[in-house]
């Protein structure tokens, strides 16, 4: 399953896929400063489109965008329009959304403050991010060698696209030593995230999952932590060491690509099979973004 489409939006209209193209010069390209969202739609029992979130996915990006000094040349409402028109568009009634903030071509250097700021939203199919197989039987993952960012090296609550360097070097590392995502500690060794997800354990009942301290305040995380207090279950926003991870009774991971995604492994010491507490997790936030679960239903945003 490609990411190809018929159309994307871009600076205010839609154009077709070939033709939505930068210039080599973008300033973006050369220095990575520049915001983005991941947002996904899914098939209602209607047979029509919603997306999960996606006011809360759109304040974000403009959030983002002011915590890097990027003045947006467009308002939320009309970003939140574009996101739907774009589905619209290509016929998409389940996808994900990109919508990305980015520097045109202009001046270069790292003082460079005149360059147009550019807006674009690309939908495209995309199944499970880890893999259908993982989604039920869980997945194999190791900690990394590479730091998540120090609190104060970078901006953690807004979704940088330069930030993602850190992350990618941490998949590869744990994808070339066999293993199918990484686990990255923070500056003082406690455990911060995935490359691209939040993370939860359990044991004897209870649910911990790293503060939003020097992680990005995960959208999904947000959906699973009040899922579990409707569960009956208290969740403990604390630090721990990657030894939680391994006596833990259940390890997963949530992102609006990943999804709830079950962890089986980590740094080859086997934390069994997805246990209750996932599974009931994963069922209610399954049917919840397709519009199963009444308390879920005012977060879709139909199409």
């Amino acid at each position: 399953m490609g990411i190809e489409s018929k159309v994307v939006w871009m600076d205010g209209e839609l154009v077709p896929f070939d033709q939505a193209n930068v210039h080599i010069l973008s300033h973006t390209l050369h220095y990575g400063l520049g915001v983005f969202e991941g947002i996904r739609a899914y098939r209602q029992p209607d047979g029509s489109g919603g997306v999960f979130k996606l006011d809360e996915h759109i304040r974000r990006l403009v959030d983002s965008a002011k915590m890097c000094r990027i003045e947006l040349p467009y308002t939320a409402d009309q970003i939140r329009a574009a996101c739907l028109e774009t589905l619209q568009a290509n016929g998409f009634d389940e996808g994900y959304i990109r919508p990305i903030v980015f520097l045109g071509m202009g001046a270069m250097g790292l003082g460079a403050r005149t360059n147009r700021v550019h807006v674009a939203v690309a939908t495209w199919e995309w199944g499970a991010y880890l893999g259908d197989d993982g989604l039920q039987k869980g997945i194999r993952v190791a900690t990394s060698t590479f730091t998540r960012h120090h609190v104060n090296a970078n901006l953690q609550r807004a979704k940088v696209i330069g930030h993602y360097v850190n992350s990618i070097l941490a998949r590869y590392e744990a994808n070339d030593n066999g293993f199918d995502e990484a686990i990255m500690l923070d500056q003082m060794g406690w455990v911060a995230e995935g490359t691209g997800e939040n993370l939860f354990v359990v044991r004897d009942g209870v649910v911990k999952t790293p503060p939003v301290v020097n992680i990005l305040a995960g959208i999904t995380r947000r959906t699973v932590i009040d899922i579990l207090h409707r569960e009956g279950l208290a969740v403990h926003e604390v630090p721990f060491g990657r030894d939680g991870l391994y006596v833990a009774e259940e390890v997963f991971m949530t992102g609006t690509a990943a999804e709830i995604t079950p962890i089986r492994e980590v740094d080859r010491r086997e934390i069994g099979p997805p246990g209750p507490v996932t599974r009931r997790v994963q069922e209610v936030y399954t049917a919840g973004v397709r519009g199963q679960v009444e308390w879920l239903r005012p977060f879709i945003t139909s199409f």
